[in-house]
Protein backbone atom coordinates (compact mmCIF):
# COMPACT_ATOMS: atom_id res chain seq x y z
CA UNK A 1 0.00 0.00 0.00
CA UNK A 2 1.51 3.40 -1.31
CA UNK A 3 1.85 6.25 1.51
CA UNK A 4 0.30 9.36 1.05
CA UNK A 5 3.56 11.73 1.39
CA UNK A 6 2.09 15.20 2.11
CA UNK A 7 -0.05 13.25 5.05
CA UNK A 8 2.48 15.22 7.69
CA UNK A 9 2.27 18.53 6.27
CA UNK A 10 -1.57 18.42 6.18
CA UNK A 11 -1.77 17.60 9.66
CA UNK A 12 1.13 20.03 10.54
CA UNK A 13 -0.38 22.73 8.84
CA UNK A 14 -4.01 22.14 10.58
CA UNK A 15 -2.18 22.11 14.15
CA UNK A 16 -1.06 25.50 12.75
CA UNK A 17 -4.32 26.79 11.80
CA UNK A 18 -5.91 25.57 15.27
CA UNK A 19 -2.94 27.10 16.93
CA UNK A 20 -3.49 30.44 15.65
CA UNK A 21 -7.25 30.44 15.77
CA UNK A 22 -7.12 29.51 19.49
CA UNK A 23 -4.48 32.90 20.04
CA UNK A 24 -7.37 34.84 17.86
CA UNK A 25 -9.92 33.79 20.50
CA UNK A 26 -7.54 34.42 23.45
CA UNK A 27 -6.49 37.81 22.21
CA UNK A 28 -9.96 38.92 21.30
CA UNK A 29 -10.67 38.37 25.10
CA UNK A 30 -7.66 39.95 26.24
CA UNK A 31 -9.05 43.03 24.06
CA UNK A 32 -12.14 43.58 25.31
CA UNK A 33 -10.61 43.38 28.82
CA UNK A 34 -8.01 46.41 28.32
CA UNK A 35 -10.24 48.26 26.13
CA UNK A 36 -9.49 47.25 22.68
CA UNK A 37 -6.08 48.41 20.60
CA UNK A 38 -4.44 52.08 20.32
CA UNK A 39 -5.86 54.70 18.40
CA UNK A 40 -4.16 54.09 14.49
CA UNK A 41 -0.63 54.81 14.19
CA UNK A 42 -0.11 55.68 18.29
CA UNK A 43 2.81 54.06 19.80
CA UNK A 44 3.44 50.90 21.54
CA UNK A 45 2.30 51.00 25.34
CA UNK A 46 -0.55 52.78 24.46
CA UNK A 47 -2.99 50.36 23.49
CA UNK A 48 -3.56 46.73 25.60
CA UNK A 49 -1.05 45.81 27.86
CA UNK A 50 0.91 42.61 26.55
CA UNK A 51 0.59 39.72 28.41
CA UNK A 52 4.25 38.43 28.95
CA UNK A 53 5.81 35.44 31.33
CA UNK A 54 7.29 37.33 34.68
CA UNK A 55 11.23 36.40 34.45
CA UNK A 56 13.09 34.05 32.65
CA UNK A 57 14.37 34.04 29.69
CA UNK A 58 12.81 34.38 25.87
CA UNK A 59 12.00 31.42 23.98
CA UNK A 60 13.45 30.99 20.31
CA UNK A 61 10.92 30.42 17.95
CA UNK A 62 12.09 27.10 15.38
CA UNK A 63 12.15 27.57 11.40
CA UNK A 64 10.32 24.66 9.41
CA UNK A 65 13.13 24.81 6.77
CA UNK A 66 10.65 22.58 4.81
CA UNK A 67 7.64 25.04 4.71
CA UNK A 68 9.16 27.98 5.53
CA UNK A 69 6.69 28.56 8.50
CA UNK A 70 8.05 28.92 12.24
CA UNK A 71 6.72 27.61 15.48
CA UNK A 72 6.75 30.49 18.38
CA UNK A 73 8.41 28.89 21.59
CA UNK A 74 6.14 27.14 24.36
CA UNK A 75 6.55 30.13 26.66
CA UNK A 76 5.74 33.24 24.23
CA UNK A 77 3.42 35.29 25.04
CA UNK A 78 0.47 35.67 23.48
CA UNK A 79 1.28 38.74 21.09
CA UNK A 80 4.38 36.82 19.72
CA UNK A 81 2.18 34.22 19.36
CA UNK A 82 -0.03 35.96 16.94
CA UNK A 83 2.72 37.72 15.35
CA UNK A 84 4.70 34.50 14.45
CA UNK A 85 1.02 32.91 13.40
CA UNK A 86 0.43 35.99 10.67
CA UNK A 87 4.11 36.06 9.63
CA UNK A 88 3.10 32.20 8.52
CA UNK A 89 -0.43 33.95 7.11
CA UNK A 90 1.84 35.93 4.65
CA UNK A 91 4.95 33.60 4.12
CA UNK A 92 4.66 33.09 0.61
CA UNK A 93 3.08 36.56 -0.94
CA UNK A 94 5.30 38.12 -3.10
CA UNK A 95 7.12 41.48 -2.49
CA UNK A 96 5.30 44.52 -3.68
CA UNK A 97 5.81 47.84 -3.10
CA UNK A 98 3.80 49.87 -1.43
CA UNK A 99 1.98 46.13 -0.32
CA UNK A 100 0.11 46.17 3.10
CA UNK A 101 -0.23 49.93 3.30
CA UNK A 102 -3.50 50.66 2.36
CA UNK A 103 -4.96 48.29 4.07
CA UNK A 104 -3.46 45.34 5.97
CA UNK A 105 -4.43 42.71 3.75
CA UNK A 106 -2.93 42.73 0.35
CA UNK A 107 -2.20 40.40 -2.09
CA UNK A 108 1.53 41.21 -1.46
CA UNK A 109 3.66 43.09 0.69
CA UNK A 110 6.51 45.57 0.78
CA UNK A 111 9.09 45.45 3.57
CA UNK A 112 7.28 48.24 6.53
CA UNK A 113 3.59 46.70 4.82
CA UNK A 114 4.70 43.13 6.27
CA UNK A 115 6.20 44.48 9.07
CA UNK A 116 3.23 46.75 9.81
CA UNK A 117 1.21 43.06 9.46
CA UNK A 118 2.55 40.78 12.10
CA UNK A 119 2.14 43.88 14.55
CA UNK A 120 -1.61 44.52 14.16
CA UNK A 121 -1.74 41.07 14.62
CA UNK A 122 0.50 40.83 18.05
CA UNK A 123 -1.98 43.77 18.92
CA UNK A 124 0.59 46.51 18.60
CA UNK A 125 -0.28 48.62 15.77
CA UNK A 126 -3.75 49.97 14.46
CA UNK A 127 -2.73 50.86 11.01
CA UNK A 128 0.35 50.10 8.70
CA UNK A 129 3.32 52.41 8.77
CA UNK A 130 6.54 53.02 6.19
CA UNK A 131 9.79 51.99 7.52
CA UNK A 132 10.50 56.03 8.23
CA UNK A 133 7.81 56.32 11.05
CA UNK A 134 8.27 52.70 12.10
CA UNK A 135 12.10 54.37 13.10
CA UNK A 136 10.63 55.88 15.94
CA UNK A 137 7.58 53.56 16.70
CA UNK A 138 7.62 52.18 19.89
CA UNK A 139 10.24 52.05 22.46
CA UNK A 140 14.37 52.85 21.82
CA UNK A 141 16.42 49.02 22.01
CA UNK A 142 16.19 45.48 21.15
CA UNK A 143 12.96 44.56 23.69
CA UNK A 144 13.03 40.87 24.78
CA UNK A 145 10.48 39.47 22.18
CA UNK A 146 9.75 41.78 19.59
CA UNK A 147 12.15 44.11 17.86
CA UNK A 148 11.75 46.26 14.69
CA UNK A 149 14.92 47.27 12.51
CA UNK A 150 14.06 50.36 10.74
CA UNK A 151 15.90 52.80 8.68
CA UNK A 152 14.41 55.39 5.61
CA UNK A 153 14.33 52.94 2.62
CA UNK A 154 13.91 49.57 4.86
CA UNK A 155 12.56 47.24 8.01
CA UNK A 156 12.22 44.35 8.77
CA UNK A 157 11.64 42.19 12.39
CA UNK A 158 13.18 39.86 14.63
CA UNK A 159 10.41 37.60 16.81
CA UNK A 160 11.23 35.43 19.54
CA UNK A 161 14.98 35.37 17.53
CA UNK A 162 13.73 34.71 14.30
CA UNK A 163 13.87 37.23 11.35
CA UNK A 164 10.85 38.14 9.61
CA UNK A 165 11.87 40.02 5.92
CA UNK A 166 11.05 40.88 2.71
CA UNK A 167 15.02 41.13 1.81
CA UNK A 168 16.74 37.82 0.64
CA UNK A 169 19.41 39.17 2.52
CA UNK A 170 21.48 36.32 3.61
CA UNK A 171 19.08 33.45 2.49
CA UNK A 172 17.47 34.27 -1.01
CA UNK A 173 14.07 34.84 -1.71
CA UNK A 174 12.33 38.10 -2.21
CA UNK A 175 8.90 39.07 -0.17
CA UNK A 176 7.66 38.19 3.23
CA UNK A 177 10.09 34.94 4.82
CA UNK A 178 11.22 34.21 8.15
CA UNK A 179 15.21 33.97 7.66
CA UNK A 180 17.62 31.70 9.50
CA UNK A 181 20.09 34.47 8.68
CA UNK A 182 20.77 36.89 10.96
CA UNK A 183 21.41 40.35 9.70
CA UNK A 184 23.04 43.41 11.65
CA UNK A 185 21.70 46.35 12.89
CA UNK A 186 24.20 49.02 11.22
CA UNK A 187 22.31 51.81 9.49
CA UNK A 188 19.14 50.66 11.46
CA UNK A 189 16.97 52.39 14.72
CA UNK A 190 16.29 49.78 17.11
CA UNK A 191 12.90 49.28 18.25
CA UNK A 192 10.51 47.43 20.63
CA UNK A 193 6.94 47.41 22.07
CA UNK A 194 6.57 47.99 25.87
CA UNK A 195 6.41 44.89 27.66
CA UNK A 196 7.51 42.77 24.93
Amino acid sequence: MRRDASAPIRRATAALIALFLLSLVASAGASAQTGGSAAPGAPAGSGPPASAPVGGKPGKAKLIRRSGMAIAPPNAPAAVVNAIAAGNAIHKRPYVWGGGHASFDSWGYDCSGAVSYVLHAAGLLSSPLPSGPLMSWGLPGKGRWIRVMANPSHAYAVIAGLRFDTSSYGSGGSGPRWRPTKRGAGGFAVRHPAGL
